[in-house]
C-alpha cells in the first residue's frame, strides 16, 4: 500500500518563515516537519511514499532525497507555481499511486494517528462501494464548528448537525475512483468530492482522540516543537 504526503501549500501564515523554506521542512525539534511522517510511515511499514510539492519543492527534493535516509523510497509529484488543491494534486499523482486504495497525510499537521490502520481502512474500502476513510479530531480553537459529522454507523456526513461535528484531521484512505471525474494538473478542491461521496454514503470515518495539531501558524509550530521533545 502506498502513502502520498501533500507538501504543496505556500504557508502563507507562516511567514516569514516560509519566504525562503517549504512549510514541511521547518525544523520540529530533531526533524523537518515532514520527517515525522516519514518515521511514522515507515514504523507502520509504509516504504512507497509519494511527495507532492510546488513553492520551493527543489528544497524538499534535496532534502528528502530518494528516502533512504528514512528507510523508504520516496517518488515526487511536482506541481506548477501555485499549487493544485489537494484533489487536484491527488489526481496528477494517480499514475504514481496504482490502482489500490492509498493513505493520503496532510504534511503540515503533527499527530500520532497509528497509520496503520490504513490498511485496515483499505481492506474494507475494497470490500464495499465506499470511497474514502477519513480521521476526525475533535474540534480546534480555530476551527470550532467543525468540518464533518460522524455518524453513529460509522459514516461520515456533511451534514454537521446530523451527528458529532468534528474536524478533518487531513488524514485519509482513498480510493483511485474518487477522482476519476478529476482532471490530473488542474486546480481542484478536496472538501467538494468528499460531500459528494458523504451524500451518497459512500465514506467511513473514525474519531482519533490522541495528538493532532495543525502547525499552521508560528505559534503552533512552536507547540509541536514543545511536543515532540518528548518522542
Amino acid at each position: 500500500m502506498k502513502a502520498m504526503i501533500l507538501a504543496a501549500g505556500r504557508g502563507e501564515r507562516m511567514r516569514p518563515l516560509t519566504d525562503h523554506t517549504p512549510k514541511p521542512l521547518l525544523q520540529v525539534g530533531s526533524e523537518p516537519l515532514i520527517g515525522w511522517h516519514l518515521r511514522r510511515l515507515k514504523t507502520a511499514g509504509f516504504t512507497e511514499i509519494v511527495i507532492n510539492h510546488a513553492w520551493l519543492g527543489e528544497q524538499i527534493e534535496t532534502t528528502l532525497g530518494d528516502g533512504s535516509q528514512y528507510g523508504v523510497r520516496i517518488t515526487y509529484s511536482p506541481e506548477k507555481a501555485g499549487g493544485l488543491e489537494t484533489a487536484g494534486g491527488i489526481a496528477t499523482a494517480l499514475p504514481l499511486l496504482g490502482d489500490a486504495p492509498f493513505l493520503v497525510v496532510n504534511g503540515d499537521v503533527l499527530t500520532d494517528i497509528d497509520f496503520s490502520k490504513a490498511r485496515q481502512a483499505a481492506e474494507a474500502l475494497m470490500h464495499s462501494d465506499k470511497l474514502a476513510c477519513l480521521w476526525l479530531v475533535d474540534n480546534p480553537p480555530h476551527n470550532p464548528d467543525g468540518d464533518f459529522a460522524l455518524l453513529a454507523n460509522g459514516l461520515a456526513s456533511s451534514d454537521k448537525s446530523a451527528g458529532e461535528a468534528l474536524t478533518f484531521s487531513g488524514v485519509g484512505v482513498y480510493r483511485p475512483e474518487l477522482f476519476r471525474d478529476t482532471p490530473p494538473h488542474h486546480p481542484a478542491k478536496l472538501a467538494p468530492l468528499l460531500r459528494q461521496a458523504m451524500n451518497e454514503g459512500k465514506v467511513d470515518a473514525q474519531k482519533h482522540n490522541g495528538l493532532w495539531l495543525d502547525v499552521g501558524t508560528v505559534e503552533r509550530l512552536n507547540e509541536a516543537t514543545q511536543i515532540v521533545q518528548n518522542w
